[in-house]
Formats: structure tokens, C-alpha cells, sequence
């Protein structure tokens, strides 16, 4: 365990390798699970504000769904998930010409018509936060769908730290995610 800040991080973010292959898993964590993505009271806002300009790259059969419905909900713990369509797919999937899932709000994002890239929880993944009174759990969430890019990691020896160094910078800062670098240097020198 890494303490740094108000953050207590897993070795397994370190020793671990990850890298996503979705020419292998076609996106799964989009479209499988047992209920949808971790949202903030802030990003339901942001999707609101920015739902227009998502909705065109919902897949279509689900689009009404996210139109004339919320598109969240509280779970059994009371955290906020995105709703998932009647067959597991997060209603924000958007399939691709290779028939790989993708995220609609990230695609409306990326060609310039959104604000909003996407829930900090999927930009994250395969890192989980748990949110305690006075400091913040990071930890690796080992998941089958997940082989390839386990498999995928290990070839190009890219820790998960590294994977998702955008998402951490995006959360915790760069001066955080340079503290991380340089403890996990100091911690495991030949990782």
C-alpha cells in the first residue's frame, strides 16, 4: 500500500500490467456487469447539460431509453450508476462499424461537440475509488472480461498507474500523479 496525500493506493496499480485491447474484448465493460457506471452528483449535471449533443451516438435502439428517462439511478448502496438498457448495455453505449461498444458520451467528447469526456469512474478503469470519511481508496479491479488487456499490459510492460495516468491526472492532479511516479520508482525500483 502507497499512502500519498489523502489517498491510500494498491501495489497491484504498480506490479500489475494493463493495457486495454479492444479488438479482443469488443468493449464488454460497456455492455456487461451487474449494474452501470459510478456517477457524481456533478457529472449527472454535466450529462445533462450535454445530453443534445450525446444522444445522436446512442445506439439507436436505446436512445429513447436516455431521451424520456433518467439515466441514472441510486444502487443498493446508494451511490449513483448510469441505467443500463434490459440486456446490460449501459444506455451511453455506442457501437462501432467493427461492432466494438464504445462510450456515445466520450465520442460526442472527442469530435468537439460535448463538454463533458466521461464518467471519471469509466475514464479509470480498471482503478476503483472508494471515497472513506477523511481519505480515498485506489484500488485495481480484477475483472475476467479483462484478460486481453492484462495479457496486452504485460507484452508492452505498461503498469496500470501508467495505463491510466490521464484519468488519475484528471482526478487527483499532475502534481499527485508525479508524487505517484516517483514513489512507485522508490518502492519498486525494477517494475
Amino acid at each position: 500500500m502507497i499512502i500519498l496525500e489523502d489517498t491510500l493506493i494498491s501495489d497491484d496499480l504498480i506490479e500489475r500490467k494493463f493495457c486495454c485491447d479492444l479488438g479482443a474484448c469488443r468493449g464488454a465493460c460497456c455492455i456487461e456487469g451487474d449494474r452501470g457506471a459510478p456517477i457524481t452528483d456533478e457529472e449527472v449535471q454535466q450529462i445533462r447539460e450535454n445530453l443534445d449533443h450525446i444522444l445522436p451516438y446512442v445506439d439507436k435502439d436505446i436512445r429513447e431509453e436516455v431521451k424520456d428517462e433518467e439515466f441514472f439511478e441510486k444502487d443498493d448502496d446508494g451511490d449513483l450508476v448510469t441505467l443500463c438498457h434490459s440486456d446490460g448495455r449501459c444506455r451511453f453505449v455506442h457501437t462501432n462499424e467493427n461492432g466494438i461498444q464504445e462510450c456515445a458520451i466520450e465520442k460526442a467528447h472527442n469530435d468537439g461537440l460535448s463538454t463533458f469526456l466521461k464518467p471519471v469512474s469509466c475514464h479509470l478503469y480498471p482503478v476503483r475509488l472508494s471515497e472513506k470519511e477523511t481519505y480515498t481508496l485506489v484500488n485495481y479491479h480484477e475483472w475476467g472480461i479483462c484478460n486481453p488487456a492484462r495479457k496486452n499490459g504485460s507484452e508492452l510492460g505498461l503498469p496500470i498507474y501508467q495505463f491510466v495516468k490521464d484519468a488519475l491526472v484528471r482526478r487527483f492532479g499532475e502534481e499527485w500523479y508525479e508524487g505517484l511516479s516517483k514513489l512507485a520508482e522508490e518502492k519498486f525500483p525494477d517494475k
